[in-house]
């Protein structure tokens, strides 16, 4: 079992590095970066920035960021229970026994030959009342006009609609000055960046959607939101926007995404 305090450590110590300089190269606290040579989880913010921290203090060092991360979550997050609910939920079928088939003819096939039937029954009828014209279903000398549906009645069209979206999208892209997590939430609750480090040099992408959700693990970076730059407060904490149309609102910590 991987000592993940230790290996930190001593990587850190072969590379005779001191933990301020850590802390200028990754923008991680240096107060978190003992907390996870010393394995004092509590004294981060929390499992998903551990794993973030993790990430990055390792990748400094050239060591597998996946391997200790992977070992803090044997170690130290609870057990998932989504297995033991899906065993529950979808119990196997005994082998050897063959799944029953419906015998009789389908419902489709019964309508078929019933449209079949009254057809023929139709020209029979006709062919012996000797006229060889169709029945007529309205009064002789009356035609019926079709009522033209009024446009109001009919809803908004599919190219209004498309052009109504349009507007009320945002575009989004980052400028980052140093490592930075970042975890973006688009539409339909679709993960547009799942909660990686960005850092420079960086070529930005540019994001659309009507609502973006946003965590930044620190300040280190420049937002565009439509075009217009904006800067974000430093923190100790990580920082969460709600950004649409209308601007961006700061979310509380239990709002904030975790893309996990």
């Amino acid at each position: 079992m991987t000592d993940i305090g230790a290996t930190l450590r001593e990587a850190r110590m072969r590379a005779r590095i001191d933990v301020s300089e850590i802390e200028a190269r990754t923008k991680i606290r240096a107060k978190y970066l003992r907390a996870l040579e010393n394995e004092e989880w509590d004294l981060l913010p929390g499992p998903t920035f551990v794993r973030s921290f993790l990430r990055t203090y390792a990748q400094t060092l050239g060591l597998d960021d996946k391997a200790l991360v992977e070992e803090y979550r044997l170690r130290c997050e609870p057990p998932s229970e989504v297995e033991p609910q899906a065993a529950v939920a979808s119990p196997r079928r005994p082998r050897g026994r063959p799944m029953p088939r419906v015998s009789g003819p389908s419902r489709g096939y019964v309508l078929a030959i019933a449209g079949v039937s009254a057809l023929i029954v139709l020209l029979l009828i006709g062919l012996l009342s000797g006229k060889a014209s169709p029945v007529k279903t309205a009064s002789s000398g009356h035609r019926h006009a079709r009522h033209a549906v009024p446009a109001s009645a009919q809803g908004s069209s599919p190219a209004s609609s498309h052009q109504a979206y349009e507007v009320s999208r945002v575009a989004l892209s980052f400028a980052p000055t140093a490592p930075v997590y970042v975890c973006l939430i688009g539409d339909n609750s679709r993960k547009v960046i799942p909660g990686v480090i960005i850092q420079p040099p960086y070529t930005p992408i540019t994001y659309h959607a009507t609502r973006f959700e946003l965590t930044l693990g620190n300040n280190a970076v420049t937002m565009y939101v439509d075009g217009k730059a904006l800067t974000v407060p430093a923190s100790s904490q990580a920082i969460g926007y709600s950004i649409t149309k209308s601007g961006r609102k700061l979310l509380a910590p239990g709002e904030m995404p975790t893309c996990q």
